[in-house]
């Protein structure tokens, strides 16, 4: 009987087992694990079922370029005296660094922050810059008019005022109940 040849023991077999799953490349694995690109797939499959409800595309894409650009404003909203208010913080920005639109019922907030910090002691220099765009885009609430919107910027803070919608009263209606009163008796197994 012939013999069968054998792989010297450092030669990995290139066929896989049933059931064992494939081996990612290493840069693929670090990819998949990846905080940052877990976030941006996460927000991807929620942006897509915000969309198949009604909600519209895009109003999580701005939590997505912010994991990516590294730098969002905090921003809230409330109302005050019948006006709705948008307070965006923005910090070392000036009015010309800043573009709001309003569109599909949504605000949108785009600028570019630039940093720039410069250190001089005796024989020492250092000098470090930053730069990077960034974008929010906030859901308005249901009946707001965008057309009386008003802006306003000082002290990094930008105010976004606008009337807020009327808050239509809803108000219980009982449900009438249609079919048998009294409940089946069970037949019990002998």
């Amino acid at each position: 009987m012939p013999r069968a040849k054998r792989k010297p023991k450092n030669q990995a077999s290139t066929k896989r087992r049933k059931g064992t799953p494939r081996k990612a490349p290493a840069g693929e694995l670090a990819e998949a694990l990846n905080p940052s690109s877990l976030a941006r797939k996460f927000v991807g499959e929620v942006d897509r079922l915000a969309e198949e409800f009604g909600v519209g595309r895009g109003f999580f894409s701005s939590l997505e370029r912010s994991l990516r650009n590294g730098w969002s404003p905090q921003v809230e909203m409330f109302e005050r005296n019948g006006e709705l208010v948008l307070q965006a913080d923005l910090p070392g920005l000036s009015k010309d660094d800043i573009k709001v639109e309003m569109a599909d019922n949504a605000l949108t907030i785009t600028g570019e922050r630039r940093d720039e910090r410069v250190e001089k002691r005796e024989g020492f220099y250092s000098s470090e810059r930053s730069y990077g765009e960034f974008y929010r885009r906030l859901p308005l609430p249901q009946g707001v008019n965008t057309e009386d919107a008003k802006a306003s910027f000082r002290d990094g803070v930008l105010e976004i005022t606008m009337p807020a919608p009327k808050a239509e009263p809803k108000t219980a209606r009982k449900l009438e109940i249609n079919g048998e009163t009294q409940p089946k008796s069970r037949a019990k197994a002998a």
